[in-house]
């Protein structure tokens, strides 16, 4: 199963909804999607706007094949302790996805790291799930660099 989310962020996020509606129309392998705010519903794929009880979302982290994410923090945080391969597709700014372009910083980072496969273009979306065998699973809770990390995101976005 394909696990897409797009957390909890009031702007939608039609680019990467649409562009892995359109996958899942080509695919034999489940996809659900969190859409949040997103107006765009999916005809492919199971999907619901956010869920009341973070068991939820977790026993869908827990039960993806591969997790599909926006580049938030806070998302990339709980995904990366399930140890799966994740796509990242970071919100931007010029497509109004976002107030700022902060989730690209932390795409490259982790992209570079080879914790997760950045993809900036969504017309490059379905090659990436070709790569995600090639990443380099981080054990979160030991990586104190990552966490630290993660965690200066979080606290510049709160202020």
């Amino acid at each position: 199963m394909i696990f897409v989310t797009v957390g909890m962020h009031y702007q939608g996020f039609e680019r990467l909804i649409k562009k892995m509606d359109e996958i899942a129309e080509k695919i034999e392998e489940k996809v659900i999607m969190q859409i949040g705010c997103t107006k765009y519903q999916p005809e492919n794929a199971e999907f619901f706007d956010f869920v009341d009880a973070d068991e939820k979302i977790l026993d869908l982290f827990k039960q993806a094949r591969v997790i599909v994410s926006h580049a938030g923090a806070g998302t990339l945080l709980v995904a990366l302790s399930f140890g799966k391969p994740i796509i990242v597709v970071p919100r931007l700014k010029k497509f109004g996805e976002h107030v700022d372009d902060q989730q690209l910083e932390l795409a490259d980072v982790l992209s570079e790291a080879g914790k997760v496969i950045a993809v900036y273009d969504v017309e490059k979306l379905e090659e990436a799930f070709k790569n995600v065998d090639k990443l380099a699973f981080v054990n979160v809770e030991k990586d104190k660099k990552l966490i630290s990390f993660l965690k200066e995101c979080l606290r510049r976005m709160e202020k």
